[in-house]
């Protein structure tokens, strides 16, 4: 029997296609939204994951500035990091290994164009470049790494290699002038996952002191703790030693030091405040689709009164015209729903393929886990049923006489 009600409710909607069209506009709209917006940040949080699982549990970053001061070495903090605190950190228990790590923008030119780019300077003593490379993932796609000994050389990154910064293609053996000095190119990089970092340079840590004329500044220290420390431990040791070291008081650091498992609760607590807005201004599509819903289906149950009549006086029951109005809004909160998630599927998909077009970004993915389509269609189905529940009622409740004379 059901299965007549199904085929019936299907019938009365399909006679009202227009109607049943833009009732369904609210729906679709909303869930499209949402399940766009969901897989984005979803598939942009798995993006991030992965990036701290390559950065490593074990790693401690250190940089100048308290709070929200200001990123390392862009120049919105007075406060330094100098070599003297990599020498204190190294003499603390439970440490691995100590990694100095300089950036600045810089002023490049290639093939007469200029460009300002991120240059980067990396120790290159083989215990320090392990680190540098299990955070940064640098690896080499044509020629060869920087090695030790190396002076005006450079290792240039995708974005430079594959013609997006300058109009020519950087090859290795190619000239690079960087801030008016002259440096060779013996490697360019694979693909690290975000623009910043396929559009910069590698050169010697010492000698981008020398270009930048830093001898003693430092961007960004890297600790990595010995196996079986605790990481936190050893953040409150590196905190409370340079704080001593500064004669600061607790609350009064001019430094930042955060730890791998830290990065990623803060990146997940804003990213969640972010998607949970964005997701309510979404929502409200979906009120307006459910007003919709219920609207229509007052008008169904006044246009389809002396039908309701006709069919409690050949034996239908209250119930069974409760179960037809019911499955109509519930039919269109679920066609609503299908039309959304395809929409919204597309939609992600289309997002993603211009970030990597145009801002060049692999991070932005979009990840479409079961329970976000089985959640989705769910939930349309529900708004539409409830949307639905009130003129189903009055539609149950008709009585045939009355129904049978309406006009």
């Amino acid at each position: 029997m059901i299965l007549d009600f199904i085929t019936l409710a299907f019938t009365n909607l399909k006679k009202r296609q227009v109607r049943s069209w833009l009732t369904m506009l609210g729906i679709f709209i909303g869930i499209a939204a949402v399940v766009s917006l969901i897989s984005l940040g979803q598939g942009l949080q798995d993006a991030i994951s992965k990036q701290f699982e390559t950065l490593g549990s074990d790693k401690i970053t250190i940089t100048a500035g308290a709070g929200l001061s200001g990123p390392p070495g862009s120049g919105f903090t007075s406060a330094k990091i100098t070599q003297h605190d990599v020498d204190l950190i190294e003499k603390i228990g439970g440490i691995k290994g100590v990694v100095p790590i300089n950036f600045k923008m810089g002023r490049v030119y290639f093939d007469d164009q200029l460009k300002y780019t991120y240059v980067y300077g990396i120790p290159l003593e083989e215990d320090m470049r392990s680190i540098v490379d299990s955070m940064s993932n640098i690896k080499v796609a044509d020629g060869r790494r920087i090695e030790q000994g190396d002076t005006n050389v450079v290792m240039a990154g995708y974005g430079l290699s594959t013609g997006d910064i300058f109009e020519k293609e950087v090859k290795v053996r190619d000239k690079l002038l960087i801030e008016d000095k002259k440096f060779e190119v013996v490697g360019t990089l694979e693909t690290i996952g975000n623009k910043a970092d396929d559009s910069a340079i590698f050169m010697p840590l010492d000698k981008w002191r020398e270009v930048f004329n830093e001898p003693e500044i430092i961007s960004m220290i890297v600790v990595q703790v010995q196996d079986g420390d605790n990481v936190n431990d050893i953040a409150e040791e590196i905190k409370l030693r340079m704080r001593k070291d500064r004669g600061l008081k607790e609350g009064e650091e001019d430094f930042n030091i955060l730890t791998s498992e830290q990065l990623a609760d803060v990146f997940k607590i804003v990213f969640g405040i972010v998607q949970a807005v964005l997701i309510g201004i979404a929502a409200i599509s979906l009120v307006v689709g459910g007003i919709g819903i219920m609207n229509t289906m007052y008008t169904s149950v006044l246009e389809r009164t002396k039908e309701i009549g006709i069919m409690k006086a050949i034996g239908a029951k209250n119930s069974d015209i409760l179960t037809l109005f019911l499955l109509e809004s519930g039919l269109l909160g679920l066609v609503g729903g299908l039309i959304g998630i395809t929409l919204g599927v597309g939609i992600s998909k289309v997002v993603v393929l211009i970030a990597q077009e145009f801002i060049g970004t692999g991070l932005l993915g979009a990840s479409f886990p079961p329970i976000l389509i089985v959640g989705a269609l769910t939930f349309s189905l529900v708004i539409g049923s409830l949307s639905g529940m009130l003129p189903a009622i009055q539609a149950s409740k008709l009585k045939p006489v009355d129904a049978l004379r309406y006009e």
